[in-house]
């Protein structure tokens, strides 16, 4: 009973620290349903190309929630599915504390980094070209609104407002974006705590002695791990490297796959689950190859 406890109490810290991220988001994203013209569209489709990088780049900031915005952003087709996979990808979740914590040299933590944005960057881009090539990169809309509905939050009933002035207006964006982070908020603290739980019980030592003195079946198992939707993972991942478990490659490949909670969001929020289970299956393959390429040339991060 103490360790659910525990885990329910950490759970619901670790899931608090995302909901002003989730609540900017919508803010945003309700903003732009509103409020948004052609103009705002054409501004953001003529931003696409250039998503992967600047999504990429800001991924690489220690935290989780900007994998949660990104994939919140993906389901209302804002941004794109290169978008996405960069930001995933490149997200450093909680190894920068870690290494920090551990006074560990500032240059090896910022070639980690670097590995990831670098891999998030190209991978996202090419993931774009690839997708536009095969005429798959969307109808060219924002979808915010089927979003909307799908979560039940009537924002309709703002499009009534705008007639009572603008009062109504931010009442309506307000609302319909409160009732989506608090559905969402609900989904991740559930999911949180039962991967929280199964880590608790699993242990750390345990993971260490599944995945030592073999780096390529350490490297599938540790992307695995990297997938659980839980800041945890990037902690155990991150420590059983420093620790000497873990050797570049398989280290590598789970902190490329371990994106905080953003596949957890986009299983929430996108209703595609078969285009969910590909962007999950495609990031694990990329972490996998990456992490196998790591390790078989010897490189020492």
């Amino acid at each position: 009973m103490e360790l659910i406890v525990h885990v329910l109490e950490h759970s619901f810290w670790d899931t608090l620290e995302l909901v002003p991220f989730l609540l900017v988001t919508y803010l945003a994203m309700e903003a732009i349903e509103h409020s948004a013209g052609a103009r705002v569209q054409a501004a953001v489709e003529r931003s696409g190309k250039a998503g992967p990088v600047v999504g990429a780049v800001l991924g690489a900031l220690p935290q989780c929630g900007f994998s949660a915005m990104a994939a919140t952003l993906y389901a209302g087709r804002v941004v794109t599915a290169g978008t996405l996979v960069a930001v995933i990808l490149s997200t450093s979740d909680e190894m920068v504390p870690v290494f920090l914590a551990h006074q560990e040299p500032l240059t090896r933590m910022l070639s980690i980094v670097g590995a990831k944005v670098a891999a998030g960057i190209v991978v996202g881009l090419l993931v774009d070209v690839a997708l536009r090539l095969r005429h798959r990169g969307g109808d060219g809309r924002l979808h915010i609104h089927e979003l909307c509905e799908r979560e039940h939050c009537h924002c309709d009933d703002g499009d009534h407002d705008h007639g009572h002035g603008h009062g109504h207006g931010r009442w309506a964006i307000l609302r319909s974006a409160l009732v989506h982070t608090v559905q969402v908020t609900f989904f991740i603290y559930v999911v949180t705590f039962v991967f929280g739980l199964l880590i608790e019980l699993v242990g750390q030592d345990a993971l260490g002695a599944l995945l030592a003195n073999h780096p390529v079946r350490a490297t599938f198992l540790a992307a695995l791990v990297g997938l659980i939707p839980n800041c945890g993972a990037s902690v155990a991942i991150t420590e059983l490297y420093l620790d000497g478990v873990l050797s570049a490659g398989p280290m590598l490949a789970g902190l490329l796959a371990s994106g905080g909670v953003g596949l957890l969001v986009l299983w929430r929020t996108n209703a595609d689950v078969r285009q969910n289970a590909a962007i999950t299956a495609f990031v694990y393959v990329v972490a996998v190859v990456i992490g196998l390429v790591a390790g078989a040339s010897g490189i020492l991060l």
